[in-house]
């Protein structure tokens, strides 16, 4: 009989890499030094509220996921951003009008210590974007090798046991897969040549595997959904995940479509507002 994978325990402090500082990286921000200061609940956290059943149903063992997995203490999160706008997570809060004002107020102080490291950004890929806060490189590839060294330095500055990076900016462009995805050796050469099937959001996710840090995809991007990535993936034993958050109407859409079509209920089509009119309304 096969044993199960074995999962070490979430020792030290645990650094989150977010890739975008807008609604939904300061939110998620906000939130954890809320709930760590005992201001509000982890309303809608599967790993703070949600439960797993062991055994029978007439066994009654049912224990909240964070006390079944090793999982790492809120207290013990660290973040780290990029963006393109040079905004602390509480300014960048503010602008994004999620959160109320009183709130934010009482985790001020936490928030304004985030500020974002200068990021790796093409306009051609989010054309109704543009920020000043950008890096600089002569090829794709230096542009990751610069990401790396952030990486490794954020990891020292802030002791962090292990990290992780989360792709929360902006949907990029649609890309079809190309040939020079087919492998990692074609895929740092086109990196190399600057090619534009390799986007912003294609060098963040290579610099994390390269640094044997674990990628989750926000958004649907093709990201990290070719194969020379899934071969570095592979290759350095470093997982990835994602194809959207689903955060607002897409999450309603998934919500409400398998009901309509269970009643074989047709639409001519439907569409989306952006009533916060913050930067996502903006791409």
């Amino acid at each position: 009989m096969e044993s199960g994978t074995e999962i070490a325990p979430a020792k030290g402090k645990l650094g989150v890499l977010l890739v975008g500082l807008g609604a939904v990286s300061t939110t998620f921000i906000a939130g954890v030094e809320a709930v760590k200061r005992g201001l509000a609940e982890p309303i809608g956290s599967l790993t703070q509220m949600g439960t797993i059943r062991l055994g029978k149903r007439t066994e009654s063992r049912v224990p909240l996921i964070k006390d079944f997995v090793p999982l790492a203490e809120l207290s013990d999160l660290v973040f780290g951003t990029w963006d393109i706008f040079p905004d602390s997570a509480y300014d960048a809060a503010l602008h994004a009008g999620v959160l109320e004002k009183d709130l934010l107020g009482q985790v001020k102080t936490p928030l304004q210590k985030i500020k974002p490291m200068r990021a790796v950004f093409d306009q051609s890929y989010v054309k109704r974007l543009n920020g000043t806060n950008t890096k600089e490189g002569a090829n794709k590839m230096e542009l990751a090798e610069q990401l790396i060294a952030e990486i490794e330095d954020f990891k020292k500055r802030n002791k962090c046991a292990r990290l992780v990076m989360i792709w929360a900016a902006s949907t990029e462009i649609f890309l079809k897969p190309h040939a020079l995805y087919r492998t990692l050796r074609s895929f740092e050469q086109a990196m190399r040549d600057n090619h534009r099937a390799i986007a912003p959001s294609m060098i963040y996710a290579y610099a994390a595997l390269r640094s044997n840090v674990p990628f989750a995809n926000g958004a649907p991007n093709l990201t990290v959904d070719v194969p020379a990535l899934v071969e570095l993936a592979e290759q350095n034993n470093v997982p990835v995940c994602g194809k959207d958050f689903k955060t607002g109407q897409t999450l309603m859409k998934t919500i409400i479509a398998p009901g309509l079509k269970s009643r074989l209920l047709g639409l001519h089509g439907w569409y989306s507002t952006n009533i916060l009119g913050n930067r996502d309304g903006e791409v």
